[in-house]
């Protein structure tokens, strides 16, 4: 594989990167912050939205009380790491906003190329099963989505 379509680095975890891969993402809230309200999550949900097929092919997410999942494919002329420093980023001023103190999210992220179908039918059915494994009591979660559900 040419080297300019894959690449590696590392923060406090690694991070691969491979050219049109998708990747499931997660990250935390920063400890010692309280959960996410609704307000909050449908913030997060909104921002994840915002530049869908323009800098990135959103195919799937779930904002939890603590912390985000999103199946994404970064555009050729976007990096994975600028994309969820925006998101991260924008969610964090609004909050700040709105009175939310401190850091707002783990500095750091994971991140994972999804290697095939099959781990990619896998990673989404667990998104749209966190709430529900989490909450078993829930009747409907508006903070989950996936390609093909509408918005």
């Amino acid at each position: 594989m040419p080297k300019a379509q894959f690449y590696s680095y590392k923060r406090r975890l690694p991070h691969w990167r491979l050219l049109g891969a998708t990747y499931f993402v997660t990250w935390r809230l920063a400890s010692g912050q309280s959960d996410l309200v609704p307000e909050e999550r449908t913030a997060v949900a909104s921002a994840l939205h915002h530049f869908d097929v323009q800098r990135y092919d959103l195919l799937a997410w779930v904002v939890m009380n603590d912390h985000v999942h999103v199946l994404v494919a970064a555009r050729p002329d976007h990096r994975l790491q600028d994309i969820l420093h925006s998101w991260k980023s924008f969610t964090a001023h609004a909050f700040a906003r709105n009175g939310r103190q401190g850091a707002v999210w783990q500095d750091e992220y994971f991140d994972r190329v999804v290697r095939n179908e099959a781990e990619f039918v896998e990673k989404t059915q667990y998104m749209l099963n966190n709430p529900w494994k989490r909450w078993p009591e829930l009747e409907e979660y508006p903070w989950v989505w996936a390609i093909g559900m509408g918005e």
